[in-house]
């Protein structure tokens, strides 16, 4: 790519970008004239033009937006909610609640669907680079008596994950106990998980998608939830859903974190605007009549 302007300059050269090219009279985002894409692309073709060079399709969007939407908000539970809506009684002024909110979306809170493709990345890796295939004789499927042919090579295509997935897995709780996309502290089975999975589904049947990421995720939760009888589940979670989505959609690793962080500073950005409407000052994490307890040191050893 060569760089153009009207001066070659050390400044120019300096904050060169192919993001957008603003000069008197001129506004184009990734060499598309800001004025053909105002009433005519909508806000999610513009965040993927803006981060893929090109205007997406449809289904491309569509897929995208619903991952956006299932992200934007979890309400005061999520610490980034709760403080963003304490900060805007503080006197701060309402985009300084928004960065307060944004800046809690660190790698425990925020970053988990970035690390989930991450992981979805490696078992598809690890796949492709000769996980053992369950296929019956001739190279065929196997399949019960009566399963329809496709349904067993839909099954025969997930179950070729679950070696690979197996050792991923293994060797994140090797480092962690915590695998990221999976169980979910606060609902027994993620509600936004199943809506998200079945477009995904649907961008596969349509050959939108591939379906790697989708197989990987879904032999995670099967190895998961293996011999749980009894248990509490442990299903994919939303962080583990839009993941799958990202990643086929073809976002890097790092993109997936922020675009959750565009997705919920739209939530946090209403918390935080319904706070300042309700007339509390210095609102705090707690109703002023709790006290927290008070906890005694230990005596020291003599």
């Amino acid at each position: 790519m060569t760089a153009t302007g009207p001066q070659d300059g050390l400044v120019a050269q300096w904050w060169a970008t192919a993001v957008s090219r603003v000069e008197p009279g001129i506004v184009e985002l990734r060499e598309h004239p800001v004025q053909d894409l105002i009433g005519h692309a909508t806000f999610v073709e513009t965040i993927w033009l803006m981060l893929r060079g090109e205007l997406p399709g449809a289904e491309q969007a569509g897929l995208l937006e619903a991952a956006l939407v299932a992200g934007v908000d979890h309400g005061p539970q999520a610490p980034s909610i709760a403080a963003a809506r304490m900060a805007a009684t503080c006197g701060v002024g309402l985009n300084s609640a928004v960065a307060t909110g944004v800046n809690m979306l660190g790698d425990v809170h925020g970053g988990a669907g970035q690390q989930c493709v991450e992981l979805l990345g490696e078992i598809v890796e690890r796949q492709d680079q000769g996980a053992a295939r369950t296929t019956g004789e001739a190279g065929q499927p196997a399949r019960e008596a009566g399963q329809p042919i496709r349904e067993a090579e839909e099954r025969a295509r997930d179950a070729e994950f679950e070696p690979a997935a197996a050792e991923v897995v293994g060797e994140w709780r090797a480092r962690s106990r915590y695998l990221p996309g999976f169980g979910h502290r606060f609902h027994p089975r993620d509600p936004r998980r199943d809506p998200l999975l079945a477009l995904v589904d649907r961008a596969v049947a349509d050959g939108l998608v591939e379906g790697a990421h989708l197989r990987a995720a879904r032999a995670v939760e099967e190895l998961l939830n293996r011999g749980r009888d009894g248990r509490k589940p442990v299903p994919m979670n939303i962080d583990g859903a839009t993941a799958v989505i990202y990643a086929e959609l073809g976002f890097a690793a790092p993109l997936a974190r922020g675009l959750f962080v565009l997705s919920r500073s739209v939530g946090i950005l209403a918390h935080a605007w319904e706070e300042t409407g309700q007339g509390r000052r210095n609102k705090s994490p707690m109703p002023p009549s709790m006290v927290p307890v008070h906890l005694v040191a230990p005596t020291a050893r003599r």
